[in-house]
């Protein structure tokens, strides 16, 4: 039980009608998870207003009430707070609800359009590997130590960030590490967290559905940056062009990290095979279990951090050495005939470029490459004919099929994409809506020693139509076929 004036602490606040000793059992901001002696906190989403359900909140027993503008009718006995922004008003009162969780851990976030979830994910399994109690916050689950918990969001919203991280705190968790989206941080999320670092990987073509602009959601990411304390670090890739751009209002000590550019952590590709690649980190060399560039990147960013929390070098070189594949980050299996079947989240234009390159870059162009691609309904519409021309112009084969295609008809998903083929690979492409049959029908086009890439889904294991999630997981599916 909190107090409710303990819980305003640093709030800004605009008016308040009745009493703040309140004593507060829960916080809310969704009126069905109200109970008895809730604060419930009513957020103007872009979807549904929060305020229309303040009568239904304080019904099932919210006794206070944090809203924008006063509702018509104030109830006596009920608390009403008004705030100018109420998702940032959440930030902070979930962070003083569990007693500032962020404070007691060392919280890194990681931001950018690609890699994040594979940055993120090696930093917990290197400090896992050290011996240390680590937490993760990802796209793809949850951990607590080896505590797993399933996730929806990339970025959770700020109760459920604030609730784990204290869970983290009360299992002596000493690290976490932590995607940071875009929508995390508009909606203010993360506004409240204490980082003691943040890395930026990339920006690419995404989420222009919800940004509108590339340079609004650019500038999205570098609020994160531009918050951060100066008792922390801000680590920058500057090959990319908007590196410095992410940094240059940081508070933060900043560190670069590049393989085409000098920085503080400097990186090269010496050798590249499927099984891995031979690297330079800082003058040292090393052999890694991932490929591509992309992870050239990914695990410097990684070398970065690990160094910048104290690690000594050695040490870090050596837990690298033994990192794997994030699961749905170019896995790939082998059939009994030699075909090598890979699967891989790339899900923008950017990231299924390199992964299709990195291909390119490792074959020996005497087998074939069938790429299997689509694109998610209800997202940003703009970069499907780019991705359909990314994939036809770098591929032998492709075969488009469905994604998760959500509340959108799959045929106008697979049209637009159509669009992005230029005349001379058109003969190449096969359009094929269930990505099941899909799937099929590269295992049954590939020969021996050939490649199929599966694109978009990764480590998702369900397939999202009309709001239902159909179990369906790629590398599953893949490996039965191949099987057969």
């Amino acid at each position: 039980m909190k107090i409710l004036r303990d819980i305003l602490y640093k709030v800004a606040i605009k008016s308040v009608v009745g009493s703040t000793d309140s004593p507060i059992d829960f916080v809310a901001f969704d009126s069905r998870k109200v109970s008895k002696n809730t604060l419930f906190i009513a957020i103007s989403g872009n979807v549904v207003d929060g305020h229309a359900f303040i009568t239904s909140a304080i019904e099932s027993g919210a006794i206070a009430i944090i809203c924008e503008h006063l509702p018509s009718e104030i109830i006596s006995g009920i608390t009403y707070i008004c705030v100018e922004d109420a998702n940032l008003a959440l930030a902070i009162i979930a962070n003083n609800f569990y007693d500032s969780p962020s404070s007691k851990l060392r919280l890194v976030g990681v931001t950018g359009t690609n890699g994040k979830t594979t940055v993120a994910t090696l930093l917990y399994r290197l400090f896992t590997n050290l011996g240390y109690k680590v937490g993760l916050l990802s796209t793809v689950k949850i951990l607590v130590a080896d505590e797993k918990f399933e996730t929806s969001h990339t970025t959770p919203d700020s109760l459920t960030i604030n609730y784990y991280l204290n869970e983290m705190v009360e299992a002596g968790c000493e690290f976490c590490f932590m995607e940071v989206s875009s929508h995390g941080i508009v909606q203010k999320r993360t506004s409240a967290l204490e980082f003691k670092g943040g890395v930026f990987t990339n920006l690419s073509h995404d989420h222009l559905d919800y940004h509108k602009t590339f340079s609004e959601y650019r500038d999205a990411k570098k609020v994160f940056f531009d918050q951060l304390k100066r008792q922390a670090f801000a680590i920058t890739n500057i090959d990319d062009k908007n590196g410095l751009i992410m940094t240059q209002n940081t508070a933060a000590k900043i560190k670069t990290y590049a393989l085409k550019n000098m920085a503080d952590y400097k990186g090269q590709i010496l050798e590249s095979q499927f099984s891995g690649m031979l690297m330079k980190i800082n003058q040292q060399e090393i052999w890694v279990q991932l490929i591509g560039a992309f992870n050239g990147y990914n695990l410097l960013a990684v070398y970065a951090v690990a160094i910048e929390l104290g690690i000594p070098s050695e040490e870090v070189l050596l837990q690298i050495s033994k990192l794997t594949s994030v699961e749905g980050r170019f896995q790939y299996v082998v059939s009994r005939n030699k075909v090598t079947a890979i699967v891989d989240y790339a899900h923008t234009p950017d990231a299924l470029k390199n992964v299709i390159e990195t291909i390119n870059s490792i074959r020996t162009y005497n087998e074939q490459l069938i790429t299997v691609v689509g694109c998610g309904g209800n997202r940003d519409k703009t970069k499907r004919p780019e991705m359909a021309q990314i994939a036809s112009e770098l591929s032998d084969k492709v075969i488009f099929t469905s994604d998760n295609p959500r509340f959108e008809d799959p045929k106008a998903i697979l049209d637009d994409m159509e669009k992005g083929v230029e005349f001379q690979n058109v003969m190449k492409t096969i359009v094929l809506e269930d990505r099941k049959q899909a799937i099929k029908l590269a295992c049954q086009q590939a020969k021996s020693g050939d490649i199929i890439l599966i694109a978009g889904k990764g480590h998702e294991n369900y397939q999202d139509i009309q709001g239902v999630k159909n179990h369906f997981n790629d590398l599953e599916v893949v490996t039965e076929f191949l099987e057969q």
